[in-house]
């Protein structure tokens, strides 16, 4: 056998950066280093034990005390790699990474020389501006940094695991071989571990001894039944496909019933598990929800580039440079959407609480805006679309009729076995029910039993219920009909012929064919002594047939279809085989009109790219795929420009979740599996995600609200004041009364996460647009800049604010009509309807609004105003103030009309 070469672990608490999706690069890299250890695995699993225990110079006792240490040296723990939270501290810095709170950070340090260090003696330092711009810092970073926080609390206690043991059997210092249990971080390559149902596998091993032991690795499959393992060595292995190998096992996978004995082959990062979890670790790239909030900041900050410097220079040629420059300051400011961290943090932290309620923990909060765009969800099969458990479909007898007779009998094979029962004998159980049990404990007693044995893969019970003793085989189609003469036809025995065998076998192939797994059931009559042997087993008749199948949930169907009338296409990949994937898609009303596509067939089209992604589009349903494969069908999903959302828990969906816009995992998914996941389902069931998917868009409903309009308004205030500085003697207005607006102005925006959104907006998959932001601030923000025009006209010629001595004047009945008109709107955008009468905001919207209005006409009337620069307004100002905004309202309606018509969309 060649020797097994290992490289090292990982040392604890680092771990690789990697990007969240993995890309063509990254699954080669993976793809290279599985490969590896696939070869090591397929090597061990065609070599004889003692040969594979002198390779690693163990023994049937166990390692001894040296070579347990050479091997710890050598391999390290039996860990494997896992995200770790960073530090509070710098989580905390990390929130002020975002360019609107770094311009108004860089904005605030500029007041701090212009304002206070380097201040006009005669004036002495002003700390309004500076104060003003750290509040608006402060209280946005703060919020975004404790809800992360909080949340990432919250889903890492979800991810502490209890420790796990196992039982090693090592030599101790006099040669003697000793059984104890230990953590499995300490089992080394080498050790001998015994295994009992219940137990998990502590590593990837080599079986040496085994009793009817079936374990469970739906993790890594997929497939909800167990497989059984034997020791007995592979003439050949298939390279692709170890999972298929009888000899060996894996880590996390767990056991069913049965025991074993095995020698560990691979540990920590070189396990299967390991190699999976090393790869997925480390930095996410950004998703969809991160690119469009880049993209909308960058659009505004462009903005700012082409206003703050037209700004600045025409005051400074019409009027001074310094006053000049802190106004062109303040115009950055007033350009700057600096509650957009915070508002989204709010929105997004509102989303999740209220998603908590629904037993959903959110690990980033991105992800429910996410959720709210995700076109296409790829979900896995097993206990997301089905129950995840095994039950008795069908009990027919040879002409494919159901046969009472045929569960009976079933029930009797199952209930009098001595040995473990396995997940088709409780599903036998349970169909039959506890009546037809009692009567068979009534009935019958046990005389003797030929256990299962993964040679013969049948297993028979002798009864003594009558005159002689009654012998009941169950198993596999092929070992039972071997020990059939005949079969049980209309109640009578026929002989077993050649054409009767082939109608059989296409009885069974037609079950197979509907996604079911099918045994066989014979009887015979056995002459009386005390012990029965495989010998025993021969002149039976068939009776008939059991047919299992992992049931569709009932909730399946109706969500599915929920999901679809609601834009979010359901894909399902599956490493389950494509007749049960078919079956089950067909039953939740998953149909595969476009053909169904197998992981061979989409190894074949991988060096297409043009045919890989066409047919990735094409079908919805993807069966026999392997990790790999499913986190390469949904990046290409996303390439083709769709948000993918991918639900899956076991170690084969690590990949994918990661590579997915959100992830979706379930409380009880492997640590793997929850960390690679955005979001966490404490029950795992898709009418979940479909309520999650509306609030994911009311969500994003309520964040674009407030960016459409800030944007908006803010354009059209900037505007208005490129205009004033080119025709205006004076300053249009006060540097820090403009801070105080916006400030005053966020923070009634912070009741959007409490608004309602109408229910149109939240049918189909919302996403971000910037072209379409800049489309709706060129067309709505002018609409503002026309009546501050008409506000400029009306301070200048009517109330006669017309030179220096009345800049004030004319400064407070702008501010006044600016807060009140930006405020205002704020019911105009928040709904394509006519708002109040087809559409009225939420309560604390409705308050927060109005209580800035009032703040707006109080402020030039208060000393606290006046303290600023504003000045008392005549109360012949008001009705010309009530005039002008009922006509803003009324034009900004009718534009709102002509746009949705030729845009098709509002918000």
């Amino acid at each position: 056998m060649q020797t097994v070469t290992r490289r090292p672990l990982t040392p604890p608490g680092r771990a690789a950066s990697t990007p969240r999706g993995l890309g063509r690069r990254r699954h080669q890299q993976l793809s290279e280093r599985l490969a590896e250890q696939n070869q090591h695995l397929a090597a061990a699993a065609m070599a004889p034990p003692q040969e594979l225990l002198n390779e690693y110079q163990s023994s049937l006792r166990g390692l001894p005390p040296l070579g347990v240490a050479r091997a710890e040296e050598r391999f390290g723990r039996n860990e494997v790699s896992h995200d770790r939270p960073a530090p509070a501290w710098w989580q905390f810095l990390t929130a002020f990474n975002n360019p609107f709170v770094l311009i108004l950070c860089v904005l605030a340090v500029v007041m701090l020389f212009t304002d206070v260090i380097f201040a006009d003696p005669a004036d002495g330092p002003s700390y309004k501006g500076v104060i003003t711009l750290g509040i608006m810092v402060l209280v946005s970073v703060s919020m975004r940094f404790w809800q992360e926080y909080r949340s990432g609390k919250a889903a890492q206690s979800l991810q502490s695991m209890v420790q796990t043991t196992t039982a090693v059997t090592r030599q101790n210092e006099y040669g003697e071989p000793v059984t104890t249990e230990l953590p499995i971080e300490e089992v080394v390559p080498g050790d001998i571990v015994e295994l009992a149902a219940g137990d998990m596998l502590p590593a990837d091993l080599r079986f040496l001894r085994t009793k009817d032991l079936q374990i469970n690795e739906g993790m890594l499959t997929g497939e909800s039944l167990p497989t059984e393992k034997s020791p007995v060595t592979a003439m050949d292995v298939d390279q692709q496909n170890l999972l298929e190998a009888d000899s060996l096992g894996f880590k996390g996978t767990s056991v069913i019933s049965g025991s074993g004995t095995a020698l560990v082959v691979h540990t920590g990062a070189d396990t299967y598990f390991g190699a999976m979890s090393r790869e997925l670790t480390g930095k996410r790239p950004e998703t969809s929800f991160d690119q469009g909030v880049k993209k909308v900041s960058f659009l505004l900050i462009k903005f700012m580039l082409v206003m703050v410097p037209l700004v600045f220079v025409i005051n400074g040629l019409t009027k001074d440079w310094t006053s000049a420059f802190l106004f062109g300051l303040v115009t950055a400011v007033g350009l700057t959407p600096e509650m957009l961290p915070m508002i989204v943090t709010a929105n997004l932290a509102r989303g999740a609480v209220k998603m908590s309620k629904r037993q959903v923990i959110v690990k980033r909060l991105n992800a429910i805006q996410n959720l709210g765009a995700m076109d296409v969800l790829c979900t896995d099969k097993t206990g997301t679309l089905t129950e995840d458990r095994i039950v008795l479909e069908r009990h027919l007898d040879v002409h494919g009729t159901s046969s009472l007779k045929v569960l009976r009998m079933a029930a009797a094979n199952s209930r009098f076995q001595t040995g473990l029962r396995n997940l088709l004998d409780r599903a036998v159980l349970d169909a039959a029910g506890p009546e037809v049990l009692s009567e068979l404990e009534g009935a019958y007693s046990l005389i003797d039993e030929v256990p299962f044995d993964f040679s013969r893969r049948r297993m028979t019970v002798v009864l003594d219920g009558g005159s002689a003793p009654l012998m009941i085989t169950k198993g596999a189609v092929e070992e039972v009909l071997e020990v059939c003469s005949t079969v049980m036809l209309k109640g009578h025995p026929a002989a077993l012929t050649p054409a009767r065998r082939r109608e059989l076998e296409e009885l069974v192939a037609g079950q197979n064919a509907e996604g079911l797994r099918v045994l066989a059931l014979a009887t015979a009559t056995a002459t009386r002594r005390e012990d029965y042997s495989v010998q025993d087993e021969r002149e039976m008749t068939l009776l008939g047939f059991l047919a299992f199948l992992d049931p569709p949930k009932e909730s399946a169907a109706a969500a599915i279809a929920a999901l679809h009338r609601h834009g979010t296409l359901v894909k399902v990949i599956t490493g389950d085989n494509e007749l049960v994937a078919r079956t089950v898609c067909h039953q939740v009303g998953i149909a595969d009109d476009a053909g169904l596509l197998t992981g061979v067939e989409l190894e074949a089209l991988d060096q297409d790219e043009a045919a890989f992604a066409e047919a990735v589009e094409r079908n919805t349903i993807f069966a026999k795929v392997n990790p790999m494969q499913k986190a390469r069908i949904v990046e290409q999903l996303r390439s083709n420009g769709h948000t993918v959302g991918f639900m899956g828990d076991g170690i084969n969906d690590a990949a994918a979740l990661r590579a997915a816009d959100v992830g979706i995992s379930v409380g009880t998914a492997v640590d793997i599996a929850r960390e690679s996941a955005d979001i966490i389902l404490l029950r795992k069931d898709l009418t979940v995600l479909e309520a999650g998917i509306q609030e994911g868009r009311r969500t994003f409903g309520n964040i674009i609200k407030y960016i459409k309009m800030t944007a908006s308004s803010n354009f059209g205030n900037m505007f208005s004041v490129l205009v004033a500085s080119a025709l205006l003697p004076f300053i249009p207005m006060i540097p820090v009364v403009v801070l105080l607006q916006n400030l005053v102005y966020d923070l009634s925006m912070l009741s959007l996460p409490w608004d309602k959104v109408d229910q149109e907006y939240l049918e189909k998959p919302q996403k971000w647009e910037s072209k379409g932001l800049a489309r709706f601030m060129l067309t709505i923000g002018p609409i503002s800049s026309v009546f501050d025009l008409s506000t400029f006209a009306l301070m200048w010629f009517v109330f006669g604010a017309n030179s220096n001595d009345q800049a004030a004047l004319f400064q407070s009945g702008w501010f006044v009509e600016s807060l009140i008109s930006q405020t205002l709107i704020v019911h105009m955008i928040r709904t394509g309807r006519i708002p109040f009468l087809q559409s009225r905001a939420s309560w604390p919207v409705l308050l927060l609004t109005g209580a800035v209005c009032v703040f707006a006409l109080v402020l030039p009337f208060s000393d606290f105003g006046q303290g600023l620069g504003l000045v008392s307004l005549p109360w012949t100002y008001f009705p010309w103030l009530i005039g002008t905004l009922a006509a803003y309202c009324l034009l900004t309606q009718g534009v709102k009309q002509l746009f949705i018509r030729r845009y098709g969309r509002w918000l």
